[in-house]
């Protein structure tokens, strides 16, 4: 298992893909396979652990000199492995599949971006190299044709660690970076035609403070509209508490670990349309999947339809880590 170089296993704060790491990992092994992950120093992890690097690097993000580092220290690291091993599982960017070709092992590469025109052009290029999971079908889709897609397999979450609301909460709730993208002032406008009251959560990363300033925090009463800043421990608690989950994106978002949470604590979510939103959300199931803000303050109004129990059975049936990791498992087979 290769994880990145910047930050460890688990992550200390911030890190989706080092927490995706993190549990399939720990689930692999226990699971009876023999696990060795290769990842920056300070992890832990239930599998044996390699730290091919001396320190982390999280202010160096995407930096070519610590990838490529880590990458060709792992690979020599897996030549002096007796025996040796049977599938490499990729997270590091785009060192690790460009080289592919240059280990004996079969590598297996998580597709954890979306296609941009410059990763689509990296893809087909490198296409031979190695085969791919993709996190969701639409992901699968975009993906150029001469690319080896062997499974779709979205991001594991521990159900059973998330509490479950049983009843609608008295609020909404919107979660995630604050940006034109994942639309936060979108939300604001369909909570205000609902008459409903709306909580908003996430950090303003730098950049982004013009865009907060003016469509966000004029708007916040904290009465109809609360923002709450960043949260951590507190977040299971928040999603359970809510009525509903809304993601008003717009851009084509791989996965959305936020709406497979939100559906584990039984909270409905109400999306538009983008990306993998329309597989994880079934819709009148687990949810609505609207085109626009009038619509979703439509779909607030008919949340009573929706069986709070049977989201929360929906995200363990599809996207808790002992499915996500069988599912794995046949691709490492395909693989190999």
């Amino acid at each position: 298992m290769l994880a990145p170089p910047w930050i460890a296993v688990p992550p200390p704060g911030y890190g989706g893909i080092e927490q995706v790491i993190a549990l399939l990992t720990d689930q692999l092994t226990a699971r009876g396979n023999d696990v060795t992950l290769f990842a920056a120093p300070g992890t832990r992890s239930d599998a044996r652990v390699r730290s091919p690097l001396e320190g982390t690097h999280p202010d160096e993000i995407q930096m070519a000199l610590y990838e490529v580092d880590h990458v060709a220290s792992t690979f020599a690291g897996m030549e002096q492995t007796d025996p040796p091993f049977d599938v490499l599982h990729d997270h590091c960017g785009f060192a690790a599949f460009a080289f592919a070709d240059r280990i004996d092992t079969p590598v297996l590469h998580t597709l954890h971006g979306p296609f941009t025109e410059e990763t689509f052009a990296f893809y087909s290029r490198h296409a031979h190299k190695a085969s791919v999971v993709a996190l969701s079908r639409y992901q699968a889709e975009q993906a150029p044709d001469e690319l080896d897609v062997v499974a779709v397999i979205g991001n594991p979450i521990v159900v059973g660690d998330f509490p479950f609301g049983e009843e609608q909460g008295d609020y909404l709730l919107w979660i995630g970076r604050l940006n034109d993208d994942k639309g936060p002032q979108r939300a604001i406008a369909a909570a205000r035609e609902a008459e409903r009251p709306l909580v908003i959560a996430g950090p303003v990363q730098p950049g982004q403070e013009e865009f907060f300033a003016r469509e966000v925090e004029p708007h916040v009463d904290d009465k109809q509209i609360r923002y709450i800043g960043e949260v951590g421990d507190e977040k299971g608690e928040l999603y359970a508490g809510a009525s509903a989950l809304l993601m008003p994106i717009r851009w084509p978002e791989p996965f959305g670990l936020v709406m497979t949470e939100a559906l584990a604590c039984g909270t409905p979510v109400i999306a538009f349309p983008e990306g993998s939103a329309s597989e994880i959300v079934l819709d009148g199931e687990t949810g609505f999947v609207v085109e626009d803000e009038h619509a979703m303050a439509d779909a607030i109004g008919r949340l009573g339809e929706i069986d709070r129990a049977r989201c929360r059975e929906s995200a363990r049936e599809r996207f808790d880590v002992t499915t996500v990791a069988e599912s794995y498992e046949g691709a490492y087979e395909r693989v190999i």
